[in-house]
This record gives C-alpha cells, structure tokens and sequence, in this order.
C-alpha cells in the first residue's frame, strides 16, 4: 500500500530486523496509510522523503541508533518498551502486524517510552554486561572444578578463595587419585578462571575509574552501601534521572515494589514485581544486605530509627527489599538535583 500523500503520515511504526526493516504508518485520522519493506541501508534515503512526524519502534538491539539517527533528521522517535506494544497486536504475528502494533501504541499520549541513551550510556553499560557475562563464566568454571573433584572424592569447603588456595596442593597431595589426563583438564580450567579473573579485574578498574571521573556517579556513591558498581550503572540506565517524577517511580521501574492484583476498592500486594532492570535490582539488593549485617552504623549512616522499626516488623529478605527501594529513591534524589547524600537529610528523602 502506497501512501496517499506525504502530508498524510502522522505516526509511523517500524519494525527493527537485522537485515530488513518493515513500516507500517497512519494518517492522523488514524488510516492506515504506509506499508513497505526496507533494507537496513536504505532506512536513511527512505525517512528522509518522509514527513517529520512520531516514529515509534520496540526497545531491542539497535533501537538506540535508530532513534539517535532519526533525531538528527528531525523526527520524533518513541522507544516502546515490548510490554506495552503486546496489547495493540492484532491477528497473528508477522513483521507488518508487529509494525501496526508499534505505530499504535506510539499514538498513545501516556505511554511510557525508554530513554534514548548517551553513546557515553552506551559504553558504560557494555562494560557492565561483559562483567556480568565474565562474573557468570567464571562461576561456571569454578562449579565445573568442584564437581570434577567430587567425582575424585575431594570436597573443598565453599567460597571461591578457598577452592583456589587449596587448588594446587590438592592437585599435588592427591596425585596417585587424581589421572593425568583428569589433571590435565582440572589445570586448563584452573587456566580458564585466571583469565577470567584478569579480565573481571581489568573491567573492573575501568569502572572505578569512570566512577571518580564522572559527576554523577561520584554523588552517588556518597550514599551509604553504593560503590563504583551501582553508582555507574544506574548513570548507564537512567542517565540524570529526568524520565522520572520521582523516586519511588525510579523504584517501581527497577522492580522493588509490590505488584498489585487490586479491584473492587480493595488493595492487594503481593512480592516484589521483579520488573525492569534486574541487574541493578540484584546490586541494590546486595548493597542493602551489606548495611543490613552492619547495625552499629545504622545511626551514622542516617539509617537509624527507620532502619531498625523495618527490622522488628519485617522479615530480613523484606527489609533487604525495603532499604533497596530507599537506596533506589535516594540514588535518583542525589541524580535529578545534582546534590550529594547527607545523613541528616535521610527523613526528608524517605518521602520522596
């Protein structure tokens, strides 16, 4: 289908392909109007003989660049969360109805969209994916050398440092047990997990370094429990934190609110929705379960008498949840006013 004019499309949506691209656009009485295929190379020729209007496509690989080249030729791109895009789908799935779907939902007045991310934004999470990736691989390795040693018969109590101080005196104590070709596959993965250490290190410093060079997470990181880790990867998600109206809508996005099943005028919670970014969820968590094993410093921290009426109401996986959702608040406090965390202005920020 041919558009009638190209005065006509007021909002087009796209659907994203690794070699194709499919459009499908509606007028601003809502008709259909656009439908066509297109290859990658030819997105940039083919949007620029269209009028600048919303352009909306499904938050996936390659949508941030998208969007930052249709900003440069003028339009107005609407990263859509797949979430949202789920209920306008209409018959079965194809590329041309999952365009509808997009260009659909993009219509919506109060949708809420993905922000289009810094290149800055983009390289900083990527280090935090890679040392994710390398954490998860070498956690693989070392479960790999326990069970191949337990198949010998040799138990090593758990934690990582204590497998790899013993590691070699097992393998020399133990030699007439272990064969040679089982020594032989025990010391490549005992290779494997020293390089994956170099390079989790070698990230790692990165990031630290990163952390002391840029504002915002600097300021971050004078919240109690947040270090390099979670400071810079909340400026990697969020950016200055603008996409918010306040922190307890940043919390709801990482996931540390209740979900609701409500009807009727009756209010029902349930656990945590576990929506949004669940790496971050899980570095939140862990920095308030660090605080949480640390009670003599709850005063000083600012933590004090809150901190202590959640403990004797809540159970220590809820109250672990409870101070993340005040880590989250605070954090996007200290980014949207570009100010730094002072323990005697806890009580104003927990009504935030």
């Amino acid at each position: 289908m041919k558009c009638k004019s190209p005065e006509d499309i007021a909002v087009i949506g796209v659907d994203i392909g690794k070699e194709t691209f499919h459009l499908v656009g509606f007028d601003h009485a809502g008709e259909r109007v656009l439908r066509k295929k297109i290859k990658r190379l030819a997105l940039k020729p083919t949007f620029e003989k269209f009028p600048r209007c919303v352009i909306g496509m499904e938050a996936c690989m390659s949508a941030q660049f998208v969007s930052r080249m249709l900003r440069r030729l003028g339009f107005e791109p609407r990263i859509i969360p797949a979430i949202y895009v789920k209920p306008f789908n209409k018959g079965q799935k194809n590329d041309y109805n999952d365009a509808e779907a997009i260009a659909e939902a993009a219509m919506r007045p109060n949708l809420r969209t993905v922000t289009e991310k810094s290149q800055e934004q983009l390289d900083l999470q990527a280090l935090h994916r890679v040392r994710s990736r390398l954490v998860a691989r070498r956690t693989a390795t070392i479960n790999q050398i326990r069970a191949f040693l337990i198949e010998q018969g040799i138990t090593v109590r758990s934690g990582r440092h204590a497998l790899q101080s013993s590691f070699e005196a097992i393998l020399e104590n133990r030699r007439d047990e272990i064969s040679s070709r089982m020594r032989a596959i025990l010391m490549g993965l005992y290779g494997d997990w020293l390089w994956v250490d170099e390079r989790i290190k070698a990230i790692s410093s990165e990031i630290e370094e990163i952390s002391r060079s840029e504002e915002n997470s600097a300021n971050i990181m004078t919240i109690p429990g947040i270090g390099p880790l979670i400071s810079t990867a909340i400026v990697a998600a969020i950016g200055k934190g603008e996409v918010f109206d306040r922190g307890r809508d940043f919390a709801a996005w990482v996931g540390l609110v209740p979900r609701q099943f409500s009807t009727g005028g009756r209010t029902i919670l349930g656990r945590i929705s576990k929506r949004g970014n669940g790496y971050l969820r899980i570095l939140l968590v862990q920095a308030a379960n660090v605080i949480l094993m640390r009670p003599h410093r709850w005063d000083s921290l600012g933590f004090g008498p809150w901190l202590r009426g959640v403990v004797a109401r809540m159970s220590h996986n809820k109250a672990a949840v409870a101070l993340a959702n005040k880590l989250a608040r605070t954090a996007w406090s200290v980014l949207r006013y570009g100010s730094k965390y002072e323990a005697e202005r806890d009580e104003a920020l927990a009504a935030i």
